[in-house]
């Protein structure tokens, strides 16, 4: 198969422009120069009048600028110089053709190292040969020629795309921003491990869990105890389990009165399994905060502010308990209530063992702007829905909508194809209007929803590339 590409432009939009890796010199204008005063020379030599303005244009066409310096077009024409022979290229036997200063441009890469490119010369057939994906090459091709514009082919599968271009060497600036355009998140910097070798070895053992069986072992503990505790907290409000955690006590006053009160149980089984659970935690988060190589950054990351949320509550409860010698397990409101709240940040702690939800974090991270927009369709349509059943149901005497905020949960249920049917209109107008807000409800749902679908197939590719 004989092939020589011609149409590149396809495969990288204008609108899209990489950057040029350093090293990266445009021989266009040098060449669009000379070829223009040669084709006025040209001319001249064929047409015999005119001379004094020919010359003029001789005399203007002999020199041109070429990035601040001055380049004498009159000069002979050195291909071998200039390095504008004819290289061929072969790719699992499709052919491309270009020049040698094409691919000198980029002099650190595979193609444009000369050392580099030798090892695939075919001497016979005086080309290079190259066993590679031969649909991704031609976007390679016109990475060189049009000074830094890539983009990955329709028909050329993202991951394949990548591993052509790790072969030809084109940069992590280069595949990095190519990342970044297709919606890719780069992983973030890694932490450099600390320099002490006892520090780097727990450290490992505590932050990576791949590094080694113990570390999959404290990583599988980790789990345990985050579902232990997960378990307990839902557990301990069943009807059969309540107040388990409380015993009578009589106390006998300065007046000999005997009362009875209800004081914490520490020897429950729950209250007991809850310790050890949280004795886990702050070992675990002890051990990371002084094995940490950057403090600084220890304290920057949420995750970290995640797992010391998920343990206060439990000493908070404790030091009411000890301070105040009653149990407080039957207070609704207040703090305690907001306290008992936090300990579900502790299913938070399972997005460092688990790797779809990391996939699902950073796609709700990339996903802000639709779910934004989705925000504000379903505010507005609950306004005007809430608005106008409310008026179309104000002279409706068994009316269940009494003002227009509270309205707004029908809205939202129905918007929602939820309906629950515990608020509904009576009136015509108002089943009208209701059914036009269901149905308004599932295209505003249905907007962003590709967006965010696709956001999501993209981290998952980029997760399972990773492994592999």
């Amino acid at each position: 198969m004989h092939f020589i590409h011609q149409n590149a432009d396809r495969y990288a939009p204008s609108n899209y422009h990489l950057k040029p890796p350093e090293g990266f010199e445009s021989h266009a204008g040098r060449r669009s120069s000379h070829c223009t005063s040669h084709g006025s020379r040209l001319s001249l030599a064929e047409s015999g009048s005119n001379l004094h303005e020919s010359s003029q244009l001789l005399e203007e066409s002999s020199e041109d600028t070429f990035y601040g310096s001055t380049v004498d077009l009159t000069k002979e024409h050195d291909c071998k110089h200039e390095g504008c022979g004819r290289v061929t290229i072969n790719v699992s036997g499709m052919k491309f053709e270009t020049q040698l200063r094409t691919l000198n441009r980029l002099p650190n890469t595979l193609l444009g190292d000369p050392e580099k490119r030798i090892k695939y010369w075919n001497e016979s057939r005086k080309e290079y040969f190259f066993d590679r994906y031969r649909l991704a090459f031609p976007a390679i091709l016109y990475y060189y020629q049009s000074g830094g514009r890539m983009k990955c082919p329709l028909e050329v599968p993202f991951e394949i795309f990548m591993e052509e271009l790790y072969f030809f060497e084109l940069g992590h600036h280069t595949i990095n921003s190519l990342k970044v355009h297709e919606g890719y998140i780069l992983d973030e910097v890694q932490i450099k491990p600390p320099r002490n070798t006892i520090q780097r070895k727990i450290w490992t053992v505590m932050e990576c869990p791949e590094s080694s069986f113990l570390a999959k072992v404290v990583a599988l503990m980790s789990v345990v105890f985050i579902w232990i505790s997960v378990i307990i907290f839902c557990i301990e409000t069943l009807p059969s389990l309540k107040d388990t955690g409380c015993r009578d006590q009589n106390i006998t006053d300065v007046n000999g009165t005997v009362s009875i009160v209800k004081v914490p149980d520490f020897t429950n089984a729950l209250f007991i399994i809850e310790s050890l659970c949280i004795m886990w935690f702050v070992l675990e988060l002890l051990i990371r905060i002084l094995v940490a190589p950057s403090k600084l950054e220890f304290v920057k990351a949420i995750a970290n502010w995640i797992d010391l949320v998920s343990i206060l509550p439990y000493f908070i409860f404790l030091g009411f308990t000890l301070s105040m010698g009653e149990c407080h397990t039957n207070n609704k409101s207040g703090i305690l209530s907001v306290l008992r709240v936090l300990r579900v940040a502790r299913v938070f702690k399972l997005s460092k063992h688990s790797e779809g939800l990391k996939v699902l974090g950073k796609t709700l991270k990339t996903s802000l702007k639709e779910l934004f927009m989705f925000a504000m369709f379903l505010a507005i349509a609950t306004v005007i829905f809430s608005g106008a059943v409310f008026y179309a149901e104000l002279d409706q005497d068994h009316t269940q909508f009494e003002s227009i905020p509270s309205t707004f949960y029908w809205t939202i249920v129905t918007m929602s194809t939820v309906g629950y049917g515990d608020y509904v209109p009576v009136g015509i107008l108002g089943k009208i209007l209701g059914g036009f807000c269901a149905v308004s409800g599932v295209l505003t749902i249905a907007l962003p929803v590709p967006v965010i679908v696709a956001n999501f197939n993209t981290f998952y590719k980029q997760s399972a590339m990773n492994k592999s």
